[in-house]
């Protein structure tokens, strides 16, 4: 059971619910999954997740249990590299327990997302047992009502058949425009 003699309230606002919260200082939550791809759907929850936290470490599981057909450092690479312009967000794989994976990185919640009441249900079941073997509380965040039926299983089958599935996966942030970016030679003032 988590020491609430150290916690404080937390109230943030997202697009579209208001979120009380009892959190230590530095809040750091773990959002796992085997995410075989990665969809606009996960993007979604990191994104309404994001004020609520500190730092969000995605967790890519191996996907001993699940059929995963993407490598688990490829999916790892492919998340990593869409947050590469987020210092807050932190992508690592592992292959144990996701209550192991929240205890190495010191993590204070569990984040799920829910597209449905079947969802539901087994993240509630999933959420009791992790509470009772660590103490780790699990936040739930329903997904976006034009997202609910997207799942990387849907993906995967669309693939499958030989459909486009693009419209599903996130894009990686445009890099800065070459005025914007110091870093770029045509961005320099020239003499």
């Amino acid at each position: 059971m988590p020491d609430r003699s150290r916690l404080h309230l937390t109230t943030t606002t997202t697009r579209h619910y208001s979120i009380f919260i009892y959190m230590k200082g530095n809040r750091t939550a773990i959002f796992t999954g085997t995410f075989d791809p990665f969809t606009i759907g996960h993007a979604s929850i990191i994104e309404r997740a994001l004020p609520l936290f500190d730092r969000i470490v995605v967790g890519v599981a191996a996907g001993k249990l699940k059929q995963a057909g993407a490598d688990v450092e490829e999916r790892t690479r492919t998340i990593a590299h869409l947050y590469a312009h987020e210092p807050r967000i932190e992508t690592v794989a592992y292959n144990d327990l996701t209550i192991d994976l929240a205890k190495r990185v010191a993590a204070d919640c569990i984040i799920r997302g829910v597209r449905s009441a079947k969802d539901f249900e087994y993240e509630r079941d999933q959420a009791e047992i992790n509470r009772r073997l660590s103490g780790i509380e699990t936040l739930l965040l329903f997904a976006e009502p034009g997202l609910a039926a997207i799942s990387s299983s849907l993906v995967r089958e669309l693939r499958y058949f030989g459909h486009p599935a693009d419209e599903f996966l996130p894009r990686p942030a445009a890099p800065d425009s070459p005025a914007e970016n110091p870093d770029n030679p045509e961005s320099q003032s020239q003499p």
